[in-house]
């Protein structure tokens, strides 16, 4: 499959047969771990109802909360999105990719594993080139949790997710060091205006100013 390269390549990335062998892992419903531009994260099929529960045993994580996905462009949010709210459309134009989540209201078919407790999806794109290239070849959404046990710091290296993880991470893309800081700002809905769920790199009032300014 050729894919379309970002131009902001890392110089020492990982190869195209290590990006193969990562979509193979997740096809066979295993765990990948990829550099974002925040954090590592940790990538399984979100329709793959054992790899998530998988990804929640391997983190300790509580089965209600909810997996953040990531998306490659907006062609594929109708898998996991009923609809678009029209608040979220110069949010999605101003600041993906980069490091917002949007909570979308989830189609019925997602798995409760995936979905936590809510009726809602959390989606972003990311615009580093490793995380890229690796939806890209992919060709549909896939899970980006942190990749950290849970309740504790993010891995920012591959030496860090396999220190933390060891075999129950089946392939890690290195990508070298991410740049660590915040994480992804995750944005919902509540009676129709815009509700800040998790504080992240992007300011909320960058968001309400983004919005206001397609009114």
């Amino acid at each position: 499959m050729k894919v379309e390269r970002p131009g902001h390549d890392l110089p020492h990335g990982p190869s195209d047969e290590e990006y193969r062998r990562a979509v193979s892992v997740l096809a066979q419903g295993g765990i990948v771990a990829f550099p974002t531009e925040t954090f590592y994260g940790l990538a399984v099929d979100p329709f793959n109802e054992k790899a998530l529960t998988d990804l929640f045993r391997l983190k300790g994580r509580p089965f209600n909360k909810p997996f953040l996905v990531l998306i490659q462009d907006e062609g594929q949010l109708p898998s996991l999105a009923s609809s678009i709210p029209p608040a979220y459309r110069p949010l999605m134009k101003a600041f993906w990719p980069g490091p917002l989540t949007l909570v979308f209201p989830a189609v019925s078919t997602l798995s409760s594993v995936l979905t936590g407790d809510g009726a809602g999806i959390g989606a972003r794109i990311s615009p580093h080139p490793v995380a890229r290239i690796f939806g890209q070849m992919w060709g549909r959404p896939m899970t980006a949790t942190s990749s950290n046990l849970s309740g504790m710091p993010a891995a920012r290296t591959a030496d860090e997710v396999r220190r933390f993880f060891g075999d129950g991470v089946a392939c890690i893309l290195d990508g070298g060091q991410t740049p660590g800081g915040m994480s992804s700002t995750v944005v919902g809905l509540y009676q129709g205006q815009l509700q800040l769920i998790r504080a992240g790199a992007i300011d909320f009032s960058s968001l309400i100013e983004a919005g206001k300014a397609e009114d």
